[in-house]
């Protein structure tokens, strides 16, 4: 036997990952009450099987890299990374997937948290079914804001669930380390791990459907990545797609679409997102089930005048820091409605617009090397209708790299608007390149000129003089 109780807030947020707790803490600030529902861990993929584990794996591959480029001390690191060391770091930074710090931290924002299945029952009203069976029905005054993320899709392949194939949360959270992993997948997820399983022992086979990898930055980008990849031993293979994946006597077997056999002993597919819509009750206020919302620069959904759609559910910026800045633009929104405020969603970079998911979406690929952008790519920007130039330097050259570490390669671009003179876009590939891409977002979110970043002097020796250097051949060419 169930009980069911009824209980009204301003805002019900549904997920409580880093967006959904990013909602709640704008609104609470605002003195809005407001219920957080969740129905596996608070702090969401990020925190336990996304950002935070990988990172984690990574941060050791990649600090071993930097110090195999330094006599002195690459003779010191030539042995194998400690594996099992690796995995309980990474373990520590998932809390050991318990979220009692994160349940602290909602409680001490003031929001109350509801454990279970959240589904609309219709406008403004959501139902939480409990562990416990206990069903609770929330209704909210102002606002709903859906933030229950995005999850892996597998591919069509015939009996794909009986080799149980893994996907970002198994590869970021497994306890062993494969000796042969195929990772399917040329994007971010793909490469971050096959760099991270390659140093942590595995034979990795990298199988890219397109002819490189990271297809959404600058060509460059990719080009490099594979070059690191296949000298670290990875097997990256191009044009290249799986057509059958079966277990014999225990071992993985793929057959590629050029007749390939290779055998493994896990597969990773990193082939795609889809939005955690499904099972939400859509279809009780007019939308379709497992779709992606559409949403305005305040992340409300297009005809609604209380639902938000906010994080990986709109499919504006797949990125946990990017849905963080929605959640506070949302939050903002949803406060000033409530109040009474008029908003200011009609001017582009204010309180009440998520402008920067147009124009300056920064993301970082921990990749060895490491690849950063920021707004558009030369592609784009020419595909958008801007007269551009796109201005090239050999990261290699700059002194900062060059101490970096012996036989550093890299490569900077940045993307110019030649009628206004403000930057569109910036990328770095390089070791360490991680750590500049916010001088460049804040370039391109602010729009400065060209005229003023010459007088953003760049401190020596660091890598960040690229940016000198770039500007001089603006100038010069």
């Amino acid at each position: 036997m169930t009980e069911t109780d009824s209980i009204a807030y301003d805002v019900v947020v549904l997920g409580a990952g880093p967006v959904g707790e990013n909602v709640a803490d704008r609104t609470r600030a605002a003195g809005l009450t407001t219920a957080v529902v969740e129905s596996e861990l608070v702090g969401g993929e990020c925190s336990y099987w996304a950002c935070m584990p990988s990172k984690a794996l990574l941060r050791p591959a990649i600090a071993q890299a930097d110090a195999r480029r330094l006599p002195g001390l690459s003779q010191a690191v030539q042995g194998p990374l400690d594996a099992a060391a690796v995995l309980a770091r990474r373990n520590e930074y998932t809390s050991n997937w318990q979220d009692d710090g994160q349940v602290g931290w909602l409680s001490g924002i003031g929001a109350d948290l509801y454990r279970g299945h959240g589904r609309l029952t219709g406008p403004r009203t959501l139902e939480v079914t409990g562990p416990d069976g206990v069903r609770h029905v929330l209704t909210a005054r102002h606002a709903v804001a859906v933030c229950t993320g995005s999850r892996a899709v597998l591919p069509d392949l015939p009996a794909l669930a009986d080799v149980k194939p893994w996907t970002s949360r198994e590869a970021t959270g497994a306890q062993a380390v494969p000796g042969r992993l195929i990772v399917v997948g040329g994007g971010v997820v793909a490469t971050e791990m096959a760099t991270a399983y390659q140093a942590l022992g595995s034979r990795v086979t990298l199988l890219v459907r397109g002819k490189g990898l990271l297809n959404r930055m600058e060509p460059f980008a990719g080009e490099l990545v594979a070059e690191a990849l296949t000298e670290a031993g990875a097997d990256v293979r191009t044009g290249t797609s799986a057509e059958s994946v079966t277990r014999e006597n225990g071992t993985l077997v793929v057959v590629t679409d050029r007749g390939d056999r290779i055998e493994a002993d896990e597969i990773l597919f990193a082939t795609g997102r889809a939005p955690r819509t499904d099972d939400i009750g859509l279809d009780t206020v007019g939308l379709e089930p497992g779709s992606w919302l559409e949403v305005d620069d305040t992340l409300r959904v297009t005809g609604s005048e209380w639902l938000y759609a906010v994080g990986d559910v709109n499919h504006r910026a797949l990125l946990t820091h990017q849905g963080k800045y929605q959640a506070r633009i949302a939050g903002a929104a949803i406060a000033a409605r409530a109040s009474g405020v008029p908003l200011l969603e009609s001017d582009p970079w204010s309180a009440h617009a998520a402008t920067a998911d147009h124009a300056a979406v920064p993301q970082v690929v921990f990749t060895d090397p490491e690849a950063a952008a920021v707004g558009l790519s030369l592609a784009e920007a020419e595909q958008a209708g801007h007269r551009v130039r796109a201005v090239d330097y050999d990261l290699a050259s700059v002194s900062g790299a060059s101490l970096y570490g012996d036989g550093y390669r890299g490569r900077a671009r940045m993307v110019v608007d030649l009628e206004r003179e403000i930057l569109l876009g910036v990328t770095f590939v390089g070791p360490g390149v991680g750590e500049l891409i916010h001088s460049a977002t804040v370039a391109v979110a602010g729009q400065v000129p060209i005229s003023r970043l010459w007088h953003a002097v760049p401190s020596y020796p660091t890598i960040s003089e690229v940016w000198l250097r770039l500007l001089e051949s603006y100038r010069d060419n």
